[in-house]
């Protein structure tokens, strides 16, 4: 999976979604911490889960870990 993973293009928002969920926030904090709607992190979580090829949001945060992703 991590070859797969290592060429995926995340917007700067889906990144920061991406590691609210790592993180093991709610939709609803990571949108109060990003000052986004809960539905636009729930459109960038579906993004995600298409880009990343996987099906559910414990994959997601499962394949988070595996990128370097870097603070904002």
């Amino acid at each position: 999976m991590a070859p797969a993973i290592a060429t995926v293009r995340l917007t700067p928002t889906q990144i920061k979604v991406l590691q609210g969920v790592r993180s093991g926030l709610l939709n609803k904090q990571i949108a109060f911490d990003l000052g986004i709607a809960e539905a636009t992190v729930k459109a960038h979580m579906t993004a995600l889960m298409r880009k990343l090829n996987v099906r559910n949001r414990t994959q997601v945060a499962i394949a988070a870990h595996a990128l370097p992703l870097h603070p904002f």
